[in-house]
């Protein structure tokens, strides 16, 4: 075990009559602080001195000793059994200080074993209520140390050292140790702790809560001791704190209904870069919002936002970049918000950002492209500014945000003729492809998504689905997937592909239909409407509208019409009706009720609904005119 050794140099001032001052200059103001032991203490000191000590006082000293010995085993026994006497009483803190011992626990701060860090820390915690070992720790340079365990993964360890540093920090000169050090941030840090840990009742949170909500209250009490410096106020800004608590869905709805967002939108003009951040930091923290983001739009925040991205000096400070194109992403999600960046020509701002090699502006970037161009003038604006092969180039990246937001770009672009030729040419839908192989699930999900506008609008779908190697066998095995989105996207890729001939006779031949059916029982809407889309697109095929009967898909499908979801209605009746081609699924679905559902649908204003639904009627009726005939026969 590391020991160190003395400290340097010890500035602590012992006297008989009266408080020594000690004057620590500051930066924090012009005067200087009194910190020294009160008189009752020096008082104490000479009384201890000239008195019979309890024997307390000697049983800590020895502990201290071996402590100092360095066996591991040694100190974490001397250490537990150290924190069982009353280390709040002077007398206690005394026999440590008095034989070194604030040393030994300050050196144990830089051990390799955790529990020694940790029992020193108590320690040191307890024992730092007093002024004068606050002063000592300070002089045996603890503050560094304090402040780098703030970075350990250990709950515990940075909630006993917030707790050191709380105490110590009474000190101003300790104050402006632990800004120097970095350790704001850090403490900022710790308040990040999931809302309902603070409003659930401590009797009702588990052991793992509960050290996580002792953590943030240290972080706090922390932050509290350094206040009281004015330039600790000033790097603890509003706005930092603001966007920090942004993470939280309570704290974006209380910035947004207590008027927050018009003064941040002011900072936004602000000469301070770091407010500049921290403003659009919390905008892109509280804009996914649809209320939030109107009053971004509202209080004019789009054009200092774009302001911040076109000037190119501000170019090389990422975090700021950053914090603005994804402010600018989420804004972008109303189509009135998506008007007024046109007028601004943020598409072509945006483009000029494709070639930076950060991922976080990268996808942020990416992002906003790609609410953008969900309509047809900036898929024109993109294409024409040349940003269409830079995202394509982008798919050849590891960084799944980055890739998960450029197949989202890609898929409103391959709606757009023009650009789906740039697409073909660039070899795009191979790239996209090879994206289902990606480990992410949303990274999977969005690129099958994108798969099927590419397949829809390429020149011969067909065949371009059957040049890409293995690409059949890749989408079926993601049916296997456990995530409700990847399989909702893979059902769409399918329903795509199957509706070309040959397509469908090689899904079928890998047995896609098995698969379909063994999903039918789901309660997802999303994955409701895919999967009907597929069972639509792939039951025409040979056997497979009675293979689909006999493995009980039928019943489970009616129970879609009960969604509120029109979409879900359309795809169903579409599933239905190519189901209805078999008499004894048309028996089953009378059986199960739909009659009264395809009656309602049937006079939809969705002409693909409609058509759907008179088709299974049609089916139904003729076979209960069969049956009728047959009767009337006998």
């Amino acid at each position: 075990m590391s020991t160190k050794a003395t400290p340097k140099s010890s500035k602590t001032s012992k006297s008989n009559k009266g408080a020594q001052s000690v004057k620590h200059e500051s930066d924090d103001s012009d005067s200087t602080e009194v910190i020294s032991s009160s008189d009752e203490e020096d008082h104490w000191k000479e009384t201890a001195r000239s008195q019979e000590l309890p024997a307390d006082y000697y049983n800590i000293q020895k502990l201290v000793k071996y402590i100092k010995a360095g066996n591991p085993t040694a100190t974490i026994v001397s250490l537990c059994c150290l924190k069982d006497y009353e280390l709040k009483l002077p007398i206690n803190q005394f026999a440590i200080q008095d034989i070194g011992g604030l040393e030994v626990l300050v050196n144990l701060l830089e051990s390799n074993d955790l529990k020694c860090r940790l029992g020193a820390l108590h320690i040191l915690a307890e024992i730092s209520m007093n002024s004068d070992i606050r002063k000592s720790i300070l002089d045996l340079d603890g503050i560094p140390l304090l402040v780098k365990i703030l970075s350990e993964p250990a709950v515990d360890l940075k909630t006993i050292s917030a707790e050191t540093i709380a105490n110590v920090s009474k000190i101003r000169l300790a104050r402006k140790h632990v800004r120097k050090c970095g350790g704001i941030p850090k403490l900022v840090d710790l308040l990040d702790v999931k809302m309902e840990y603070l409003t659930t009742p401590r009797n009702k949170l588990n052991e793992d809560q509960l050290e996580y909500l002792n953590m943030a209250r240290a972080g706090a009490k922390a932050l509290s001791s350094l206040s009281e410096s004015r330039h600790n106020i000033e790097v603890v800004n509003m706005m930092s704190t603001c966007q920090q608590c942004a993470t939280q869905p309570s704290y974006q709805l209380a910035i947004t209904t207590e008027g927050m967002i018009p003064d941040i939108v002011g900072h936004l003009s602000s000469d301070d870069l770091e407010l500049k951040m921290q403003c659009s930091r919390a905008i892109f923290k509280c804009a996914n919002d649809k209320t939030a983001s109107d009053l971004v739009r509202e209080s004019n925040g789009l054009d200092p936002l774009v302001a911040i991205v076109k000037e190119k000096n501000y170019r090389e400070n990422k975090p700021l970049i950053a914090a603005a194109t994804g402010a600018i992403w989420k804004c972008a999600a109303i189509e009135k918000s998506v008007k007024q960046l046109d007028n601004l020509r943020t598409v072509q701002i945006l483009v000029q950002l494709l070639n930076d090699e950060n991922d976080e502006v990268l996808t942020n970037v990416v992002g906003a492209i790609s609410e953008c161009v969900r309509f047809q003038n900036n898929r024109e604006t993109l294409r024409v500014t040349g940003g269409l092969p830079l995202i394509v180039n982008l798919l050849n990246g590891t960084h799944a945000p980055l890739l998960e937001n450029c197949s989202k770009v890609l898929t409103e672009c391959a709606k757009d003729p023009e650009s789906m030729a740039i697409l073909e040419e660039m070899d795009a839908v191979r790239l996209i492809w090879s994206l289902l192989k990606n480990p992410n699930p949303r990274v999977q999900a969005y690129a099958a998504y994108a798969l099927c506008p590419c397949i829809e609008n390429a020149k011969d779908s067909g065949d371009l689905v059957r040049s890409l190697v293995g690409a059949m066998e890749l989408v079926v095995g993601l049916m296997k997937s456990t995530d409700t989105l990847v399989l909702s996207a893979v059902c769409s890729a399918i329903a795509t592909i199957a509706k070309n001939k040959e397509n469908l006779a090689i899904l079928s031949d890998h047995k896609v239909i098995y698969m379909l059916a063994d999903l039918v029982h789901t309660k997802d809407d999303l994955l409701r409407e895919n999967l009907a889309a597929a069972i639509a697109s792939c039951a025409p095929h040979g056997t497979n509208t009675q293979e689909l009967g006999r493995l009980r898909t039928v019943t489970p499908i009616v129970g879609y019409m009960v969604s509120s979801n029109p979409r879900v209605h359309r795809t169903t009746a579409m599933a239905l009706h190519r189901l209805s081609e078999d008499s004894q699924n048309c028996i089953t679905m009378h059986q199960s009720g739909v009659v009264p559902f395809l009656l309602e649908t049937v006079g939809s204003k969705d002409r693909e609904l409609q058509e759907a639904s008179a088709g299974c009627l049609q089916n139904i009726r003729k076979l209960a005119l069969r049956a009728e005939e047959f009767t009337a026969r006998r």
